[in-house]
């Protein structure tokens, strides 16, 4: 029997236009991976407005979050046990035309991508009195280099073309955090709808999972789909940072992974960062 278009369930998922996600997402978002009976499709937005969005204003059943946002939409959303980006060690960094002591940058104004994002929780864990400037994160770079700010912290793929702009690290909160937990950075993850219910939470997020699996196993094919959204990268430094936040953690947190995540925000409660304590839970 075949389904009718009233049998078919859509699942409305967001998530950032970066190459990881892209890569992440590929069989979904190209039919290689199919789920009898559901339909789904795909917004591509910038993490912070995803978090804003679900925090306020909660339309997807899918979305890519930071793990900052979570205690806010933890209601409405619970996590998925796969899809994440984990920092091994190394993460988002404070970048600067100039080599500043880590003193010296407590001082800096820094322009930071969204006060909702996990890079701007580690950067308040790292020093809580740092003053921040909300700027979009594709014009931190232009603008530091500009000298309108001291220093930014930056995402995503400017992780690996910041040196292009004459820019120096300063501080690379992936490896502070290591070193001071001996965890990896939990930065983002997969959040999904609550009121979907059991099943669906779980055939949604095995679907994912699915979807990663087949990036890795097909990854010329998959990178190849991801380039379109690897902004200033060739295929070289897009195929690394895809393997920095696509791997064997983005299919498993592990227990190390799910214990950071908590640690993570509990810290930010404890400090007095997030004025809600998180209540962590999983599908799958």
């Amino acid at each position: 029997m075949t389904a009718t278009s009233t049998d078919i369930q859509e699942i409305k998922i967001a998530h950032s236009p970066d190459s990881d996600d892209a890569f992440m997402f590929y069989g979904l978002a190209t039919n290689k991976v199919r789920v009898s009976g559901f339909k789904f499709s795909h917004t591509l937005t910038d993490i912070e407005t995803l978090n804003q969005r679900a925090i306020h204003d909660p339309y997807y059943d899918v979305t890519a979050i930071s793990f900052h946002a979570y205690p806010y939409l933890q209601d409405t959303y619970t996590l998925m046990a796969c899809g994440g980006s984990v920092g091994e060690g190394y993460g988002p960094m404070v970048v600067s035309p100039r080599k500043l002591t880590l003193d010296e940058l407590k001082k800096t104004r820094v322009a930071v991508p969204g006060t909702m994002t996990t890079a701007y929780l580690a950067l308040k864990l790292f020093y809580p009195e740092i003053e921040t400037v909300n700027v979009p994160f594709d014009k931190i770079i232009p603008a530091v280099v500009a000298g309108e700010y001291a220093a930014g912290l930056i995402i995503h793929e400017g992780q690996l073309t910041y040196g292009n702009n004459g820019l120096v690290k300063i501080l690379d909160l992936g490896q502070w955090w290591r070193e001071q937990t001996g965890l990896p950075l939990p930065l983002g993850g997969n959040a999904i709808r609550r009121s979907l219910g059991d099943e669906v939470m779980r055939i949604t997020t095995n679907a994912l999972r699915d979807s990663i699996q087949h990036a890795l196993d097909h990854r010329e094919e998959a990178l190849s789909y991801a380039m379109q959204f690897a902004r200033d990268l060739d295929p070289a430094l897009a195929d690394k940072f895809v393997g920095m936040y696509v791997n064997e953690r983005t299919l498993s947190y592990g227990d190390d992974g799910r214990i950071a995540i908590r640690k993570l925000l509990d810290m930010g409660y404890e400090r007095g960062i997030l004025p809600i304590k998180a209540k962590v839970d999983f599908v799958g």
